[in-house]
């Protein structure tokens, strides 16, 4: 199942070329921003709706209710906003498996330590700096 992911996410979103920088982990949290900005919620909400950037509802639900066919193999996202915190959802974009060795949510902003990666695909991130702090901006809207 993770393979399949991977590869779907590959073949649909494409690859982004690695940033500078590793981000700084602090406890279960990357507490700065990987841009130095804040994101935008209203484009975190469109890749998060993009069934070709993220993939986020292929695993997830969330309280978009125009997009159909939302997952159910993962959390909803409905709430995120007030189950973690700024940091907290960063580093599960950013890496999940950090917190969890055995998640099926991609590293979309992971370069390192991957296997099986396409040749076309080393070095390279799921989403950019940007995209990450646009994404966590939109989820911390999402509170119960």
């Amino acid at each position: 199942m993770r393979a399949l992911l991977f590869l779907i996410l590959a073949l649909v979103a494409g690859p982004v070329s690695a940033q500078q920088g590793t981000p700084q982990i602090v406890d279960d949290s990357i507490p700065r921003s990987l841009t130095g900005q804040p994101g935008d919620a209203a484009r975190g909400r469109a890749i998060v709706a993009n069934r070709s950037v993220g993939l986020c509802l292929l695993c997830h639900s969330s309280p978009i209710a125009e997009e159909r066919f939302q997952g159910d193999l993962a959390p909803s996202l409905a709430g995120a906003g007030s189950r973690w915190s700024e940091g907290q959802l960063r580093l599960r974009i950013v890496d999940g498996s950090r917190l969890n060795a055995d998640t099926i949510m991609p590293a979309y902003y992971r370069t390192e330590g991957l296997h099986r990666v396409a040749r076309g695909f080393e070095g390279k991130t799921i989403l950019t700096p940007a995209q990450v702090e646009d994404v966590v901006a939109y989820l911390l809207t999402l509170r119960d």
